[in-house]
């Protein structure tokens, strides 16, 4: 794939190269000829920039870019420390957009008048983002509810923009050795499926419901339900939270809200959608999370979601326990399940640094204990040691890094690791019985089903086979080559013998043969052959006895 020499892509490719450039990345660019203009200079060699320059820079190219930045904030294996927390810190906040073009983008995709389903409707936003904006509702049965309504145009730009990031992402895996390394086409390609879902509104709505539906047992943790008749792809409705921000909670407030047992259910909360439902709400920053004023926590801002199999909730049910109570060899046990490698890998030196990891923090107070950071250290170390990361592993130790900070909003002395040991055998127990669940269960009787009807016929396929003499064993044997070696061996001796015992026997029968040719008295012929014979069975023995007396020890 070229690069393309559309106006509006040039610039684009510009705007992208002179950031490569900015932070250091001028090797990607070998081969590349874009202008960058006489106002551009490269920093030295060698010139650290900072990480919230990075977040900045990202943050005026525009919507795509900034949510670029957010899914980068969680990949451990790209950045350094201050970079991750700076891109984690990323939040696009921006100018709103004029009313009317929110109304006609509601009027577009409801096809009915605003006012006819909003007696009320604020055209002052409530926050306004790179991709859409929140505005304040109330509907004709008397409900209050918020109206996001999303950008006239950002698809398009969105798109622009993707395109312009996939050639780029070309010609860096075919001029950059790191891209390769990284996978970076294979970023972009998750990051395009996490926009277009963020973009489609519907999908939010669904993430709304099935979140909620999974987290109804935690009496205290409010998801707000969205009201499906009045969803598009860019218009999306849900009930109102009265409340405020987590993050401007003031401290004199936390006693009277109960901030540890908010904490410690939210936790909870978050331990089931990890370990198992397997679906996990991944941006609970403190500005997406609120304290209503009934005293619960409301979860908003589901554009953002992970989703995690059984295999990789099952390891990370080892990992968090054994990072909780100091387990180092069985923490890296369990991460090294988690990711993959291509080559050569340090094993022990990695098994080293995890200790290392786990015990340090295991020695400073509890209250000062992130269980997402050492999550996100442990990773980074998988892939210094030559390991990759799975994508879904990153998020979720960026997810407990956030989930951490709420915390602290909360209750600053709640103890994260005491809190994971305490629920996690109620957690699991959840698990198993969702693993005993109805559908599990008659998949299982079906199965024994199966097997116990398809014994017979196959017992009766195995004895037929024995009793036609056709059964075949495979060995897989320890070395092959000695193994072939010494069968080579037996069939040269056997056949040395056979060809002894011929001149032996053919010696024999000569004996009796008149000739002119005599040694001793007797036929010189048969006389040859039995001296030939002879030499050969001395030989023969002399091998046996000598030689093969001991086996030779394997190399």
């Amino acid at each position: 794939m070229g690069l393309s020499l559309k106006p509006a892509h040039l610039k684009r490719y510009k705007d992208i190269v002179r950031l490569l450039l900015k932070y250091g990345r001028s090797d990607v660019l070998k081969g590349a000829d874009l202008e960058l203009g006489e106002d551009f200079q490269p920093p030295a060699p060698g010139t650290e920039k900072k990480a919230e320059e990075l977040a900045a820079d990202l943050e005026a190219m525009g919507p795509t870019f900034i949510k670029l930045g957010q899914l980068l904030s969680t990949r451990t294996d790209l950045f350094p420390p201050a970079t991750i927390d700076a891109l984690a810190r990323l939040r696009d906040h921006v100018e709103p957009v004029d009313g009317a073009d929110i109304l006609q983008t509601i009027e577009d995709d409801l096809g009915v008048k605003v006012s006819r389903i909003f007696p009320e409707f604020d055209l002052k936003p409530l926050a306004a983002a790179s991709l859409g904006q929140v505005h304040r509702a109330l509907l004709r049965d008397g409900r209050e509810v918020v109206v996001k309504v999303q950008r006239p145009d950002v698809r398009k730009r969105v798109m622009e923009d993707m395109d312009a990031l996939e050639r780029i992402a070309d010609l860096l895996d075919r001029h950059a050795e790191f891209a390769q390394r990284y996978r970076i086409k294979a970023l972009l390609e998750e990051f395009r499926r996490s926009l277009l879902q963020e973009l489609d509104y519907r999908q939010e709505a669904q993430h709304l419901l099935t979140l909620g539906e999974n987290l109804q047992e935690f009496e205290r943790i409010l998801v707000p339900a969205p009201v499906e008749d009045l969803t598009t792809s860019r218009v999306l409705t849900m009930e109102y939270v009265h409340g405020f921000k987590i993050s401007a909670l003031p401290p004199g407030d936390r006693a009277a809200i109960d901030g540890a047992g908010l904490a410690d259910q939210l936790l909870r909360a978050y331990l089931k959608q990890i370990l198992v439902d397997g679906f996990v709400h991944a941006d609970p920053h403190p500005g997406n999370v609120f304290v209503t004023e009934d005293g619960r926590l409301a979860l908003l801002d589901l554009g953002m979601i992970t989703r995690l199999s059984s295999d990789v909730q099952d390891r990370l049910v080892t990992l968090m326990l054994a990072v909780a109570e100091g387990r180092g060899d069985e923490a890296a046990d369990a991460l090294l399940r988690l990711v993959e490698s291509d080559g050569e890998v340090d094993r022990a030196a990695f098994t080293r640094r995890v200790n290392d990891l786990v015990g340090r923090f295991q020695e400073a107070h509890l209250k000062d204990l992130d269980i997402g950071r050492v999550l996100v250290e442990a990773t980074r170390a998988a892939v210094e040691c030559g390991f990759f990361l799975r994508p879904e592993i990153g998020m979720i130790g960026q997810t407990l890094l956030k989930l951490d900070s709420v915390g602290r909003h909360l209750a600053p002395d709640f103890k994260t690791n005491e809190a994971i040991r305490k629920h996690a055998l109620r957690v699991l127990r959840s698990r198993v019985v969702r693993g005993g669940s109805f559908g599990s269960l008659f998949r299982s009787a079906v199965e024994l089903k199966d097997f116990a009807t398809q014994l017979p016929g196959r017992v009766n396929r195995i004895l037929d086979v024995v009793a036609d003499n056709k059964l075949r064993l495979e060995v897989d044997a320890i070395d092959e080559n000695r193994l072939i070696e010494g069968l080579q061996k037996i069939a040269n001796r056997i056949t040395l013998g056979l060809v002894l015992a011929a001149l032996i026997i053919g010696a024999a029968l000569l004996v009796r043969v008149e000739s002119p040719f005599h040694l001793f008295g007797y036929p010189g012929v048969p006389i040859l052959l039995f001296g030939g014979a002879a030499a050969g069975i001395l030989a023969l023995v002399f091998t046996i006895v000598f030689r093969d007396g001991k086996a030779r020890p394997r190399s």
